[in-house]
């Protein structure tokens, strides 16, 4: 697989979305994760720029991926919400979450919790 630079993650109760790209800009890999694999899941990984819309537990994520040596950005849903190019999915959403960190990572930085 190729190394993960960029993840759109979509937090839910249960099953969170993560769409993760290259530095090339491909898709390397989509899957759902449940909650009790996630920090196994992203300690394997080499530190990374992972996008989270902000809602009522992103900022315990965020401080949970950022231990892992993680760069996390928490985007509000205004901002997300434009990248959104289909029907509202958690597949989508995290996508979403990936193309407005990454547009936001090129540009300046916002909402970083």
């Amino acid at each position: 697989m190729q190394t993960i630079t960029t993840i759109g993650l979509d937090i839910a109760k249960s099953v969170f979305q993560v769409h993760g790209v290259d530095a090339a800009g491909q898709v390397v890999i989509r899957r759902q994760l449940k909650r009790r694999a996630i920090l196994e899941f992203f300690q394997k990984l080499p530190p990374c720029l992972i996008g989270i819309e902000v809602c009522a537990s992103s900022h315990h994520w965020a401080r949970e991926l950022r231990a892992l040596g993680h760069t996390v950005r928490l985007m509000p849903p205004s901002y997300v919400k434009p990248y959104v190019k289909r029907q509202k999915n958690d597949t989508t959403d995290a996508e979403a979450n990936y193309e407005a960190a990454y547009g936001n990572h090129a540009s300046h930085q916002t909402g970083d919790g």
